[in-house]
């Protein structure tokens, strides 16, 4: 699915973009962004893209060419023109000076990929900022957005020093997933549906995020993190807003983040009580499927004083008039038994179920499976044999799958100038605001580190379930 902004971007200064990716010798440009830019220009996209990498390894043209040349194995014709047109820099992505000579080897419009560390990103655009960028040049930088709200404010500062808030790209992938983008189809053109999605109607809903993953490598990056800032301040939060928005007026950039913006500035901790309202656990030894497990402190590069979580729940209110009143548990997990990706809308019972009628003891749900693509609505229906026992059953259909994949969909908008999957800057404060009571509370330990065994359900308490 692919959102056209209803007003262009940013004028192209000398034509087509140029994608600058820096750090192009990094696991996210070869595992990401190098299969999703292929995926995109096997589609048609990427019109007069030319690609330039930038990084501290050593490598001549040829070498970054075999580099992309790998990433793209599979691709038609039109990637091996950009492959062949390809060319690599070797510089300080922190030195003005070397940042001088990039930008002016780019044919068009440069749009800048900060594929690095948090810490460089921020040298670096601290570096862009005595010098003079390219019109129409583009920023695109992946999470965590700044450590809290004062220094996602400071970031955005600093950003907005070099181009206009219209030409940065915050990435967070899950906005290009098809079945994230596909909620918005499912809410806003269905009378069936919307009308359902209130406080009237709507008991609880959870946004979960279960992995049976360990860190995979991620070690470095994930212990400074942890599953609330890694998956549920980004994320899931996105996924929220999404849900709970009031309708656009238009699938524009504008209007899309506008609406966001306003619900996500509705949103808090249940009950401002972030002690009795948050939980977090991390893994020890076990066994997933067939995988072995160590426990998380025994993990590659994981020092042995971490108290860093690998599961976080949270229970969120959206203090706005549909939804006052309704808990949303947003929750994150790695190396669990049994994945769960999904959204559930579970509903309010019926006022009353007329005598004479057994069985009826599963709310109706509304289940959006993040991956795989799929809808399940949970119902209880009268089922064979005795007409007045109603049975629990799952009506399910599948979303139609995306063309191109989520990094895909996200560098679809970055080369066109649409900002529509991006996250905009005081959506990045507020993400930051909505956990930091949540992050105070863990960090002063009033909320116990729980464990689970690897290969779990999760922690072995009951789950909290707020009362309404």
């Amino acid at each position: 699915m692919s959102l056209a902004p209803a007003t262009p971007g940013p004028p192209a200064s000398g034509g087509a973009p140029t994608l600058c990716i820096l750090g192009a010798g990094g696991d996210l440009t070869t595992r990401l962004l190098l299969p999703g830019l292929a995926g995109l220009l096997a589609h048609g996209g990427g019109a007069g893209l030319t690609l330039v990498g930038c990084g501290t390894d050593d490598w001549t043209d040829a070498q970054w060419r075999e580099h992309v040349t790998a990433a793209f194995a599979g691709t038609a014709d039109r990637a091996a023109q950009v492959i062949g047109a390809s060319r690599y820099h070797r510089a300080d992505v922190t030195d003005a000076g070397d940042l001088t000579r990039l930008l002016g080897d780019c044919d068009g419009t440069p749009v800048l990929y900060f594929a690095l560390p948090p810490a460089v990103t921020v040298r670096a655009c601290q570096a862009l900022t005595g010098i003079d960028v390219p019109e129409g040049t583009r920023l695109v930088l992946e999470k965590p957005f700044g450590t809290d709200a004062a220094s996602a404010a400071d970031l955005n500062a600093l950003l907005t020093r070099i181009v206009p808030e219209r030409q940065i790209f915050r990435v967070d992938h899950f906005l290009g997933m098809s079945t994230v983008l596909n909620i918005l189809g499912l809410r806003f053109a269905n009378r069936i549906v919307e009308p359902l999605l209130s406080n009237v109607h709507v008991r609880q809903v959870e946004v979960v995020f279960d992995e049976d993953l360990g860190l995979s490598g991620r070690a470095g990056y994930y212990d400074r993190a942890g599953a609330l800032v890694d998956m549920v301040q980004s994320h899931l939060l996105q996924v929220l807003a999404l849900l709970t928005m009031e309708p656009p007026a238009a699938l524009d950039a504008d209007d899309l983040r506008d609406q966001k913006a306003l619900v996500l500035r509705a949103t808090g901790v249940w009950q401002d009580d972030p002690v009795r309202f948050s939980r977090r656990a991390r893994y020890t030894a076990g066994t997933v499927g067939s995988r072995r497990l160590p426990d998380y402190l025994s993990e590659p590069g994981i020092p042995a004083d971490s108290t860093t979580e690998t599961l976080a729940e949270v229970a969120l209110t959206v203090d706005t008039w549909r939804w006052a009143g309704v808990p949303f548990l947003l929750r994150s997990g790695k190396a669990l038994g049994r994945p769960r990706k999904e959204v559930v809308v579970t509903f309010a019972p019926p006022p009353k179920v007329p005598a004479g009628f057994t069985g009826h003891d599963r709310p109706d749900r509304l289940r959006i499976g993040l991956n795989p693509d799929r809808l399940q609505l949970d119902l209880n229906l009268n089922g064979p044999g005795d007409p007045s026992r109603l049975d629990p059953v799952t009506l399910r259909a599948d979303f139609g799958a995306g063309d191109l994949l989520p990094y895909g969909e996200v560098l679809d908008g970055v080369l066109t100038g649409d900002p529509t999957l991006s996250v905009r800057g005081d959506t990045a404060v507020q993400c930051w605001r909505i956990v930091q009571p949540v992050l105070d509370a863990w960090r002063a330990g009033r909320v116990p580190l729980h464990t689970y065994a690897a290969g779990s359900d999760g922690p072995d308490a009951s789950l909290f379930r707020p009362a309404r």
